[in-house]
């Protein structure tokens, strides 16, 4: 077997692992070329979207370039011995080791990157059979370009072209990028106020959140390492006095910050002047991460990552982020910092104000997750909201943001100097990564400082914002000063998040608490995270027990729950899931209980082997318990045949949003589908949302079962069931979407770099599919791709990237509308113009008693997403003719009522050859030739807790009944400074790089002997004063009273005395 040497000829892989020779070679390592690509990053000037801007990253897998992760740290040289002994035995003849140059190099690393000839791959695999080989996983190639956005007024994602099909180059969307919004970009807040008293905005968000009271306690940061991954620093910055390290990791021979975000960061955790930072004292390690270019590696974050746990770095702010939370080498890699201590601050997203747009490593949950708030305490539009989406589609998302501070128009560093203002949850990041870094300089003992209690303690000390659900606010607004508080009276142990389930308090707890619950319906899912602030990893000791309170009728209610056998690293999950009983099925009223668990975890100073620290949490538990609704009330919404990026490409159902193509939200009716939800709740209806296949409901208590823009495939069984319940009455409502395969592959994702290509693995909808689906009934939906502007029933409506109807019943009711082919459009950049496009169905079966299908072939009108014109009206029709077979005479009488297609002439669409759905399909598995469907799995079963019963009254106010315990913030006393605010003067020339502010008050030592004194000079000068006015008031008193005579003054003056504003003092003649 040969590789290739510098000289460009491919030598022995013998070589590979021999003892490096010469001064630049690295031991057990013999140096190949590091083959970087570098690229100028794309730019999007639409004229009609310049006015913003905002930095998005693009990611692209580099071809031939993989990362081999191992199952512990190595030498080099073993590194190297572990890939040949696996490669020996194969055909893969051409493959290198690709050299990394950066200040890891030294030490044993857990991964290795390996470049492999294109003709070698199909042998990749045979890597992973090594038993010191854990995964292997393409080398990323991130790109964070400047893009332009605009404002509210205008559209940049209107029904014009503005750019040839063929120019779209890889557009995968970002794993990585900056959270950052400039100063220009409009600061909307989600809430609206016709009148606001407008006041000036302060800028120093270090001494908004009262961080001066700590620095004149003598807390500024002293002796934190905080590490900052960006862009870089430069060497000479005058608002920094404390920057430890400054390291390189790109392919650049820089240390230097060429874009400026980098530096903004670091001053806003730690700038010393001007625009002061939260920790000036503290340690500032800088990574560079990003080049000049707006490029980084997964490879580069990785080995950052290993330097930053080698130099036991306290705190670390990652102000960037990304859907892919399956990005595996980047996701374990953060959760190996965080398991050595590393506290880990990360920004939410700017995807905001869209529900299920939280980006990864701040939706983990050992990572603090920070969202972006005004400085009016709004939440920012930009600012990205809740769930989860890791758990779906059979469980339920995790609450996220963390928590939410100042984010917008913040002040921080410039580039060289000065100050400069951004907007963005990367700007929030680093607020909180600063606010951490000073509270944990005030912990005398630092082992009580870790991950899980720094969180513990912001969560527990936040402010709750009025108004806002816990999807966009978290725990609340960042407070410092009881975070302070709550870390100096802190001792370990174990907490919940959310502390309590409370399914009647709106708004903070939507959305449990916008539909009650009721017999029969399916289990409510509340995601808990266990935050074990006790050690890195740790157990529940038995079974979490349910307690119903019986005077509060928690008997009424069902808890099953279950959660993670280990917590680790930090934390984990506790899933409780709630039903109604059946003694309840007709009644009403509120039922409280509380589910009690123990945490047990090492004690890591306890002499005796085996020791345990234990933590035992109450979460209450508090619902409202209706009858059970009306089959005909009750909407199910299907959820397990809805596919997302990650893992696969499934592209935009609007093929308009090319810098937004991935399909990453979940399509789920509290993320993406959230209004139109909320809707249905506003006109009566009940929706449950079904995680299993469709053989897993009992379809005789639902009037509609509503299927939105599936991509997945569909058990032979789950077929023949729908069939079975649409003849006894069950309807159906189908939304579909897009589906073209010549399409697909025009919109494939090409690297122009790699020449590499990304085949997306369905359309907006996977038709073939539905097709097999509702084939028993003669419907089909055609791969006609068709847009337009049309009115339906006296309401404007918008087709995006829909399909068509193929074929239908004769007896049933076709409405066409006349569309723009834009298949057409896609393929060859000409313009048509298509009439009578059957675009919805409405059928009822011929079956006694049996139910109805209404088809519709766009998904757009009733999506969050890039939703142009609603048509909630139409699903309310929809639903009164599933749920009451009700026609709307505006549909039946329609003048666009067509002849239903017969759909004989044209062949119906095929699935995509080569697809690979089967790698990312609950239904589908590999096999010689096509796939096939797996087995059908087991539907769920929940196991539900035994309760154990308490005749004693539940509390009546869950929020404010919990708090962390042996916690007492009014034993740790803040001193009385009022509201000062120090004022800083920019740096004169010449001038040293010293803490400079006016007036004598300075943080540090120096500072507790001044905050110390002033008291004392104070008490000193009122006693003097006030002395001074007894003695007088004494010696006016002992002084006998004369008559004077009485002057009558002159009239001018009398009038001019009237005429004087009364000034407090007694005028003289």
């Amino acid at each position: 077997m040969f590789s290739k040497g510098r000289l460009g000829k491919w030598i022995p892989h013998f070589f590979r692992c021999d003892i490096a020779r010469g001064p630049k070679l690295q031991i057990g390592l013999v140096p190949f070329p590091c083959q970087l690509g570098q690229s100028t990053p794309e730019r999007f000037q639409s004229q009609s979207c310049k006015k913003y801007s905002v930095l998005e990253p693009k990611t692209r897998t580099v071809q031939g370039k993989y990362i081999v992760a191992f199952n512990g740290y190595f030498t080099a040289k073993a590194r190297c011995h572990f890939i040949s002994s696996a490669l020996r035995n194969t055909e893969a003849e051409n493959w290198r080791i690709v050299e990394r140059e950066n200040p890891a190099s030294d030490y044993p690393s857990d991964f290795e990157v390996v470049q492999i000839r294109q003709d070698a791959r199909s042998r990749l695999l045979t890597l992973q059979d090594h038993p010191y080989i854990k995964r292997v996983t393409p080398q990323r190639k991130v790109f964070r370009t400047l893009k332009l956005l605009s404002d509210g007024s205008s559209s940049c994602n209107d029904t014009r072209w503005v750019q040839k099909w063929q120019s779209w180059q890889s557009s995968r969307p970002l794993r990585r990028t900056s959270l950052s919004l400039s100063s220009g970009f409009w600061h909307a807040t989600g809430r609206h106020s016709s009148r606001r008293l407008l006041r000036a905005i302060p800028r120093h968000v270090a001494q908004i959140l009262q961080a001066d009271v700590l620095w004149q306690m003598g807390h500024t940061g002293s002796g934190v390492k905080v590490a900052v991954f960006d862009t870089g620093l430069s060497e000479k910055h005058p608002h920094f006095k404390n920057v430890k390290e400054r390291t390189n990791w790109t392919n650049e021979k820089t240390l230097d910050d060429g874009l400026g975000h980098g530096t903004f960061v670091a001053g806003v955790i730690a700038s010393m002047r001007e625009c002061q930072g939260f920790a000036p004292d503290s340690e500032l390690h800088i990574f560079r991460v990003f080049t000049n270019n707006q490029v980084s590696y997964t490879s580069w974050f990785l080995d950052a990552f290993n330097y930053a746990i080698l130099k036991k770095i306290d705190v670390l702010n990652l102000s960037i982020g990304g859907p892919d939370f399956m990005d595996h080498p980047f996701v374990d890699k953060v959760w190996e910092l965080t398991a050595n201590r590393v506290i880990m601050v990360s920004a939410i997203g700017n995807d905001g104000p869209l529900y299920g747009t939280l980006n990864n490593p701040a939706d983990q949950m050992d990572v603090i997750g920070v969202g972006g708030i005004d400085f009016e305490d709004n939440i920012a539009r930009f600012s990205s909201r809740g769930m989860t989406t890791w758990e779906l589609p059979g469980g339920y998302g995790r609450v996220k943001p963390d928590i939410v501070t100042y984010g917008s128009g913040v002040r921080g560093s410039g580039m060289k100097e000065g100050c400069r203002s951004l907007s963005g949850t990367s700007v929030a990041s680093p607020v909180v990564a600063g606010a951490v870094t000073l509270l944990a300089s005030t912990v005398l003992n630092r082992e009580l400082v870790n991950p899980a209690s720094m969180k513990q303690a912001l969560i527990a000390s936040a402010r709750r914002l009025p108004g806002v659900n816990m999807f966009e606010q978290g725990h609340g607004k960042l407070d410092l000063l009881r975070a302070y508080q709550i870390l100096n009276s802190y001792r370990p142990q174990a907490s919940l998040s959310p502390s309590y389930i409370d399914l009647t308090e709106c708004p903070y707890m939507w959305p449990y608490c916008s539909q009650p619950i009721y017999y029969g319906g399916m289990p409510t899912i509340v995601n808990v995270t266990i935050l074990n602030g006790m050690g890195v990893t740790g157990r529940i000791v038995d079974k979490p027990i349910w307690q119903p309170y019986l005077p509060q009728n928690g008997d009424h209610i069902d808890v099953a729950v279950s959660y993670s056998p280990v917590l680790w690293p930090w934390a984990g999950y506790l899933a409780v899931s709630i039903s109604v009983a059946k003694k309840a099925a007709s009644w009403e009223g509120i039922a409280q209980g509380h589910v009690m668990l123990t945490v047990a975890s090492p004690a890591e100073n306890d002499s005796a082997v085996g020791g345990e620290m234990i933590s035992t949490v109450k979460l209450p538990v508090k619902v409202k318990i209706v009858p059970t609704p009306p089959r005909s009330k009750r909407v199910l919404w299907d959820q397990y045949h809805n596919l997302r990026y990650p893992p696969g490409y499934f592209p935009r159902d609007n093929l308009r949003m090319k810098n937004d193509p991935l399909d990453w939200n979940g399509d789920h009716i509290h993320t993406n589908f959230r209004d139109m939800y909320q809707h249905l709740r506003s006109m009566g209806y009940f929706v449950e949302v079904l995680g299993s296949p469709i053989t897993c409901f009992d379809a005789s208590q639902y009037g509609t079962l509503l299927m939105v823009d599936s991509e997945e495939e569909y058990f032979p069984e789950e077929i023949t069931k729908l069939r079975r319940d649409i003849d006894n009455g069950l309807s159906l409502i189908i939304f579909s979407d897009w589906y073209n395969t010549s399409v697909m592959r025009k919109v494939k994702f090409y690297d122009e770099n790699t020449r590499q290509w990304w085949m997306p693995d369905t359309g907006g909808a996977n038709i073939p599919a539905l097709n097999d689906l509702i084939s028993v009934w003669g419907m089909a939906f055609s791969d006609g791709l068709y847009e337009g502007d049309f009115t339906m029933a006296d309401h404007d409506m918008y087709y995006a990237s829909g399909c068509s109807i193929a074929r239908f019943p004769e007896d049933g009711v076709v409405i066409a509308q006349t569309l723009k082919d834009q298949g057409l459009e896609v393929l060859k950049q000409e313009t048509a113009v298509v009439d009578n496009v059957p675009v919805l169905g409405l059928y009822q079966t011929p079956s006694e008693g049996g139910g109805r299908i209404a088809l519709y072939g766009d998904s757009n009108c009733i999506d969050d997403s890039h939703r142009q014109k609603d048509c909630f009206w139409l699903l309310d029709a929809l639903l009164q003719y599933t749920s009451y077979g009700v026609t709307p005479p505006s549909l039946l009488h329609s003048q666009n009522k067509v002849t239903p297609p017969a759909g004989t002439d044209k062949p119906l669409p095929e699935r995509l050859e080569g697809n690979h759905l089967y790698r990312y399909s609950k239904v589908l598995e590999a096999h010689l030739g096509d796939p096939k469907p797996r087995p059908l799995p087991a539907c769920p079963h929940l196991s539900w807790a035994k309760p154990q019963p308490l005749n004693e009254t539940a509390p009546s106010n869950l929020w404010k009944h919990q708090k962390l315990l042996s916690v007492d913030i009014d034993k740790v006393e803040l001193p009385n400074v009022g509201a000062y605010r120090p004022q800083v003067r920019p740096l004169s020339p010449g001038e040293s790089g010293a803490w400079d502010i006016p007036g004598g008050i300075m943080p540090g030592r120096y500072n507790q002997e001044v905050g110390q004194t002033i008291p004392m000079f104070a008490f000193l000068g009122a006693m003097v004063v006030l002395s001074f006015f007894v003695v007088q008031l004494t010696k006016s008193r002992s002084k006998p009273k004369r008559r004077k005579p009485r002057i009558k003054r002159p009239l001018y003056l009398q009038q001019q005395q009237q005429q004087t504003p009364h000034t407090g003092r007694n005028p003289t003649v």
